[in-house]
């Protein structure tokens, strides 16, 4: 009787371990069967976002790579409003399935699995002062500049570690940061290559992209979270490593800059998409 019941209790366990595996690999047919593919959108964020408030679509490069996902996948796309800082969450609690447009930190990889880089990006200064342009962060890092950031953003996490001597006026939103430096309350703002030239030609007063040395280049990836199975974070990778390759990715970013007059000649000498 012990044996029948000791090969029963196995059976079970074997059927619990099998029905595990199962679940941990349905992402892909999970997505699929819902028929929508779910990512968080940031407003005022071109070029990586935004959405037209008459229309209510959404543009941008990070919406294009999310689209072609979901062509891959064939299921549509499904935008849900966020932040910067909520879209990890978004995508830890499960409202999201990715996240687009991640700056890869250590920090934010305690919360989140990264895919491989869709492509890599700089850290700028932003200021209408000539004389910050040939300074080093090292120069930069000094209580007597003040500068502005988003709150929470990659830009924040790198101010911490390269500018902590200076002082630092954190807004909740770019817009608010992009006022602190138009109206003189702050010498520059620190932000992103890409970020920085659509500001650079949008504000007027907020002055010309800098770019300190050394140059701080990081990849932007795609964030997933860490519960999910194998067979989804390797798709998701895959499709990041290869639409690099191929540079789908960098047409996608030089064609949602197209609407501000920007170019890759406006790119500073030394950056590229590719690492």
């Amino acid at each position: 009787m012990k044996q029948v019941l000791r090969a029963i209790c196995a059976a079970g366990l074997s059927l619990l371990a099998l029905s595990g595996t199962v679940r941990a690999e349905d992402t892909v047919e999970a997505v699929r069967a819902r028929g929508v593919l779910r990512i968080p959108g940031i407003l005022n964020e071109d070029p990586y976002f935004n959405k037209d408030p008459r229309t209510g679509e959404w543009r941008g490069f990070a919406i294009e790579m999310a689209r072609d996902i979901a062509k891959t996948l064939g299921v549509k796309l499904q935008v849900v409003e966020s932040t910067w800082p909520n879209s990890i969450l978004d995508v830890q609690s499960g409202k999201a399935d990715l996240a687009l447009g991640v700056t890869a930190t250590p920090q934010r990889a305690l919360s989140v699995a990264f895919s491989q880089p869709t492509y890599f990006n700089s850290f700028v200064i932003v200021s209408p002062k000539p004389e910050l342009s040939k300074r080093s962060w090292a120069e930069l890092n000094d209580p007597k500049y003040t500068f502005a950031v988003d709150l929470g953003s990659s830009q924040d996490l790198i101010a911490q570690q390269y500018l902590p001597k200076a002082k630092m006026l954190r807004f909740k939103s770019r817009d608010e940061a992009i006022v602190a430096v138009v109206t003189g309350k702050a010498d520059g703002l620190v932000n992103t290559m890409l970020n920085g030239l659509v500001m650079a030609k949008k504000a007027s007063g907020i002055g010309k992209v800098m770019v300190p040395q050394p140059v701080l280049s990081t990849p932007s990836v795609v964030a997933m979270n860490w519960g999910t199975d194998e067979k989804w974070k390797a798709f998701i990778s895959s499709w990041a490593e290869y639409n690099r390759r191929i540079g789908n990715n960098q047409t996608w970013i030089v064609n949602s800059l197209e609407p501000f007059g920007i170019t890759l000649d406006d790119m500073p000498e030394g950056f590229g998409f590719g690492g």
